[in-house]
């Protein structure tokens, strides 16, 4: 099952040509992560003090495909791949319309939140991603 988030593109997005900086790709997907969580009812600020666990980001893969621009609707995507006992795997895509603008690939670690080494992830989050495909 896919997750679709919409964001628009505003002034502080951009450089100074209307064009979105690079990295800012990389929040958008990030926000749009965090509604995926939160649409499955999980609270990252409540993983943490009530499961003691987070999520970090282990590695990204991206391409960009096309700018996107001031003022843009865009809808950013994300698609479970794998799921392992304390990893996630995500492909994540950017478009305009039917315009792909970035795509990645995502790799996520559960880590204990006190001392960020990883652990295995709960099974309430587990069950419910991998139950969701």
């Amino acid at each position: 099952m896919t997750f679709h988030w919409p964001v628009r593109v505003y002034w502080e997005d951009t450089d100074a040509g209307g064009v979105v900086y690079y990295a800012n790709y990389l929040k958008f997907m990030e926000r749009a992560r965090s509604e995926w969580l939160r649409a499955f009812g999980f609270e990252q600020d409540q993983l943490r003090d009530e499961a003691g666990v987070v999520f970090v980001v282990r590695r990204v893969e991206i391409d960009y495909r096309s700018p996107a621009r001031f003022n843009d609707a865009i809808e950013v995507s994300v698609n479970l791949r794998e799921a392992g006992r304390a990893s996630l795997s995500v492909k994540q895509e950017l478009r305009r319309g039917s315009v792909c603008l970035a795509e990645a690939v995502v790799t996520l670690a559960c880590v204990d939140a006190a001392n960020f080494k990883p652990v295995k992830m709960p099974a309430t989050i587990l069950q419910a991603l991998t139950h969701s495909t």
